[in-house]
């Protein structure tokens, strides 16, 4: 029997549909790739999304829009003539020590009388004063040979050492606050005529760190007694003994307690679940993070309700903008009207409970009309166009992302504990690295003071300084009076 069925000759050079869109899908994300990294070394880091028409106000009702009324108005107006204003100095501040200079004029004639004065302000700078502290103790013969009597040292901070409290935060403050590393504050000493090995220093910040530790536990133990949680990781560059010329990356763990207003930086080696999960062994309440899979997968005792950040989210529509404008914009427009509710509610400084029902009244609408869009788009994108990827991973946290309306205390993002981490970044530029796993966990101390200190607007210099004096002879049940949440000069 002959078969008389042809095979088609594939033409040279055809590539099957299914592989050409393969091949676009590739080439689109590696046009996005190169477009991200054009972006971080020549654009602007800003995501800020600027909506192309006007919003309804989000509290006013459907009745309330749509019976409202518009008249056209039209008026003359006259142009004036007027001079460009000249810029204006700002006033400096009554706070500051006046040094008054009088100039005479040069020549007065006799008789000349005086009508009155011009008054110049001029800002002027004296380098820190370094001073010496001289304790003087007087010794007293007892009459009849009775002994001698002196009055007692106060107690120092590091007894054995010569340097006093406010010495002592000013060297932590400039490195953990204004990212200067013992190096570089060494050289700024010795230009005042002050020589202070870096060795020194460094001896007197391991002092400080030691006489801190019973406070950063006590921190630590505030912190995890909140129900509601919020974490993020940062690497860290750390010298390890066992890598010899290589760095090991370390990571500082973040936690932000927004009830009781602390936070807490703690070293881990590592960036798996074993760190979250020991730190929040016992751990009962919300949790909100980026969306890393670790804090997924933690076992622990307490029972822990999870929630996500609508700005990571929103990140991946931003980035998505130069790939698919049109859907991006429609995303990122939804996302800016939930902001818009949380804005007004911060501005009329509602309670926990009316934030809620603005909440459910406002927010649930939107949400329910972005689910309905991102299940309808998810079919009709690539999963590695960058559009895909966003409405992958929003739809994948979607719980834990909404979770937030149901609780007025819950807050829609993670932004205020990335925040507390730029300190660490910044300080990560000037020092590049730690100089072992201990050195880091120090780090990680002075980070979760100072950060706190932020969080409850506390001066950190004054609140270390004064820290410092009292600590060696406060009560160990009382230490949480010196957190700077609950710290009174």
């Amino acid at each position: 029997m002959r078969n008389n069925s042809k095979i088609e000759e594939v033409p040279e050079g055809f590539v099957p549909i299914s592989e050409y869109k393969k091949l676009e899908a590739n080439l689109e994300y590696v046009q996005y790739e190169l477009a991200q990294l054009k972006r971080m070394i020549f654009g602007a880091k800003s995501e800020r999304f600027v909506a192309d028409d006007s919003q309804l106000n989000l509290f006013e009702t459907p009745n309330e829009v749509s019976n409202s009324k518009t008249e056209e108005v039209t008026y003359t107006r006259g142009k004036h003539n007027k001079e460009k204003n000249q810029p204006k100095r700002s006033e400096l501040p009554a706070h500051l020590p006046r040094k008054e200079e009088i100039i005479e004029p040069q020549y007065i004639e006799e008789g000349s009388r005086r009508i009155g004065e011009e008054i110049t302000e001029i800002l002027e700078y004296n380098p820190a004063n370094v001073y010496v502290r001289k304790i003087v103790r007087p010794k007293y013969a007892l009459p009849q040979n009775d002994g001698v009597v002196i009055a007692e040292l106060p107690t120092l901070p590091l007894p054995k050492s010569n340097a006093g409290a406010s010495i002592l935060a000013h060297i932590s403050v400039s490195k953990f606050i204004d990212h200067l590393p013992f190096y570089r504050q060494s050289k700024i000493f010795k230009r005042q005529q002050l020589c202070i090995a870096e060795s020194t220093i460094n001896g007197w910040f391991s002092g400080v760190c030691t006489l801190l530790e019973p406070l950063y536990e006590t921190l630590q133990k505030e912190l995890l007694e909140s129900d509601y949680l919020q974490a993020d990781e940062s690497p860290i560059g750390v010298q390890d003994s066992d890598k010899k010329g290589a760095l090991h990356t370390g990571y500082q763990w973040v936690y932000r307690s927004p009830i009781k207003r602390l936070v807490l930086f703690k070293y881990q080696k590592s960036r798996s679940r074993q760190a979250p999960e020991k730190m929040l062994a016992s751990f009962t309440g919300a949790l909100q993070t980026d969306g890393y899979k670790a804090y997924a997968h933690m076992q622990t005792k307490g029972n822990i309700e999870l929630l996500a950040c609508w700005a990571h989210a929103r990140r991946y529509f931003e980035k998505a903008l130069d790939s698919d404008k049109k859907r991006a914009e429609y995303v990122l427009h939804l996302i800016q009207k939930l902001y818009s509710i949380e804005r007004k509610a911060k501005e009329r400084e509602v309670d926990n409970q009316t934030k809620q029902r603005y909440r459910s009244l406002y927010a649930k609408p939107v949400l329910t009309e972005l689910k309905m869009w991102l299940d309808d788009t998810i079919i009709e994108v690539l999963p590695k166009n960058p559009i895909g990827k966003a409405i992958a991973y929003t739809l994948n946290l979607w719980d834990k992302l909404t979770n937030y309306v149901n609780n007025g205390v819950y807050e829609i993002d993670n932004n205020m504990i990335e925040n507390a981490i730029r300190p660490l970044a910044l300080g990560r530029k000037n020092y590049l690295f730690a100089g072992s796993h201990d050195a880091a966990q120090r780090a990680a101390m002075m980070y979760s003071f100072f950060a706190t200190c932020k969080v409850n607007d506390i001066e950190p210099f004054e609140w270390l300084t004064d820290v410092l004096n009292r600590i060696p002879d406060h009560k160990a049940n009382k230490l949480n009076e010196l957190l700077p949440s609950n710290w009174r000069k």
